[in-house]
């Protein structure tokens, strides 16, 4: 078995296949400041000590990311502050990074007392990743929040960038002995493919820096796996336990599915080449489903992270960052070229995937749930991840973590759960007390299956509204859905405020991606598992249309379905919408 140490001959035949500490011939404006960076320093420190600006240096916006940072200004105000001469209203977003979503209650209270001491917004964000971010962090509290987290084993190292991000991994870990396992393999997989660089240790917590250095000719000390210049682009891995996909396993640049035998963790099925991105107008770009490779053991599966990594690492695209992604070298390669290549650098070939059983359901578990440990678990609805500063849930989760009686699980679907729980009653109290008592039964179906990405204000990639008007948006179809008695049902939608898929609209029944204030493109169709994309269905649409569009669409359901089908595959099996089977398809 492979200890991370690859073979280092090339395939001649493969296209664009190059080490990370060589420049890329076109290389792309990121990967210009990747190679100036000195692994990932540029010149951070300095900028955050030059108080005539709330922004940093363009190159070092690319580098903040790789330490889990954007910057951001608030784009409510920036007409008005250009009228007067004045910069963007400059803050930054941090991202932490969590494999397998699970804090203690010390970490959760060291998150709270971030945002409510050091953030503008005060509010705890759980992202579609299984993480959390603050935003509204001014330049000089940076390095005083990530320190706060840090003193509690907390980082936001590759949380962001061209990297691996955070390894997301099936909720719940209490469920069973499989599932435990398979959160100490996402653990697992996370450390292997973490940066070594000790620029955050440096920059943000006051680390000396090595006499050394890590800008030495060779760069195998400093980063075995990302080399000088790192990741083409960003890279996405998920652990999935059926029959649950709630992770979203297909749209991952790495899926691994469990396979579970007499309730222990057998093993996984690898899949590669997911990911949901694309571009208005660019025929090239698409979302795409990842491929089955073949199965590993749990001993295996973080060394054939690293070295599909490193695939994609020698063979990404470094020229055109909107065909960087490993979907497209996928494509690009072929899936079985990919497969050769990853036996090559494991010195194994991976047998055939094993049978497991199929993906029925992607929705998170509310309220109370009796593990078989006997302890047990409490799932809370957080409308589209948003804990917002003095709301009755962020003073009930405080003090919930001020008594340590449970952990705190974040979920692919931006909800929480508190787990491990051995005294139901004590948390019911402090719930009960804060107001924060949740009637699940009176939420519709589609509500607790809806997710937004952040959007506007604050992204600057958005063109449209949806954290903050998708709940208005729900509330209309929610009044369709009550006139056809669908109201219980889980029909997922999912919006995002541009095209690049942050809460996996692709994979929602119902996607809205904008396309200006007001107007979004609506998709159709996706499977209710997750193993099939949406189709367009229509372009540029308000909010009206879009609600006369699928109203008689509801009313085709509920007369027509078949026991137990989702909205999705119904519109596919009655002929409402065209599956698209290649990615030409996609945007017609």
């Amino acid at each position: 078995m492979s200890t991370n140490n690859e073979n280092q001959t090339q395939n001649p035949n493969a296209p664009l296949a190059k080490r990370a500490d060589e420049l890329a011939e076109n290389p792309s404006p990121v990967e210009l400041a990747k190679d100036r960076g000195d692994y990932l320093r540029g010149s951070i420190a300095a900028g955050l000590d030059d108080d005539l600006t709330g922004g940093i240096a363009d190159d070092d916006q690319s580098l903040i990311k790789f330490h889990g940072i954007y910057q951001q200004d608030d784009r409510d105000v920036r007409a008005e502050r250009a009228a007067r001469k004045l910069e963007p209203l400059h803050s930054f977003m941090i991202r932490l990074r969590v494999p397998g979503g699970i804090l203690s209650p010390a970490q959760w209270l060291a998150a709270d007392a971030a945002a409510a001491d050091l953030t503008s917004a005060g509010s705890i964000r759980l992202t579609t990743r299984q993480t959390l971010q603050f935003h509204g962090i001014a330049k000089e509290n940076i390095r005083p929040l990530l320190q706060t987290c840090a003193r509690r084993l907390l980082d936001s190292i590759a949380a962001c960038g061209d990297v691996n991000r955070n390894v997301m991994c099936s909720a719940h870990a209490g469920l069973s002995p499989a599932h435990a396992a398979a959160h100490d393999a996402a653990a697992q997989i996370s450390e292997s493919l973490l940066p070594k660089t000790r620029a955050y240790f440096e920059i943000w917590l006051g680390e000396e820096k090595a006499a050394s250095g890590e800008s030495a000719a060779s760069f195998r000390p400093a980063e075995p796996l990302y080399g000088k210049h790192y990741l083409p682009r960003k890279f996405k891995i998920a652990v999935a336990v059926p029959p649950s996909n709630d992770v979203d396993v297909y749209s991952q640049d790495i899926g691994f599915v469990a396979v579970v035998r007499g309730g222990k963790l057998r093993g996984f099925n690898v899949l590669a080449g997911g990911g949901l991105g694309m571009t208005f107008g660019a025929r090239e770009t698409y979302p795409r489903l990842a491929e089955m490779l073949g199965f590993c053991a749990p001993s295996q599966a973080a060394d054939v992270a690293w070295n599909l990594a490193a695939i994609q690492r020698d063979y990404g695209n470094r020229s055109d960052r909107k065909q960087a992604r490993f979907k497209y070298t996928v494509a690009r390669l072929g899936i079985d070229f990919v497969r050769e290549e990853l036996h090559r650098r494991i010195g194994f070939v991976l047998p055939p995937a094993e049978k497991t059983p199929p993906f029925t359901h992607r929705d998170d578990v509310l309220g109370w749930h009796q593990r078989e440990d006997g302890l047990q678990d409490f799932g809370i609805f957080v409308e589209n991840g948003r804990i917002a500063r003095g709301s009755p849930l962020m003073e009930a989760l405080r003090e919930t973590a001020a008594l340590s009686c449970c952990d705190f699980l974040m979920t692919p679907n931006q909800n929480i759960a508190l787990i491990n729980i051995a005294d139901r009653e004590r948390v019911e109290r402090v719930f009960s007390r804060r107001g924060a008592a949740q009637d699940f039964s009176a939420l519709s179906g589609m509500r607790k299956n809806a997710m937004a990405c952040v959007a506007l204000p604050t992204c600057p990639l958005a063109f449209a509204e949806a954290e903050r008007y998708l709940p208005t948006l729900v509330g209309k179809l929610e009044e369709e859905l009550t006139r056809y008695d669908l109201r219980k049902d889980a029909i997922s939608i999912r919006m995002t405020g541009c095209p690049n898929g942050c809460a996996r609209p692709y994979l929602g029944e119902i996607g809205l991606i904008g396309k200006s204030p007001g107007r979004y493109n609506l998709y159709l169709g996706a499977a209710a598992n997750g193993a099939r994309l949406s189709a367009l269905a229509g372009r540029n649409m308000r909010e009206a249309e879009i609600v006369a569009f699928l109203s008689p669409l509801f009313a085709d359901y509920a007369a027509a379905r078949k026991d137990g089908e989702g909205f999705g595959d119904f519109l596919v099996r009655a002929e409402k919408v065209r599956a698209p089977n290649v990615a030409a398809d996609f945007h017609d």
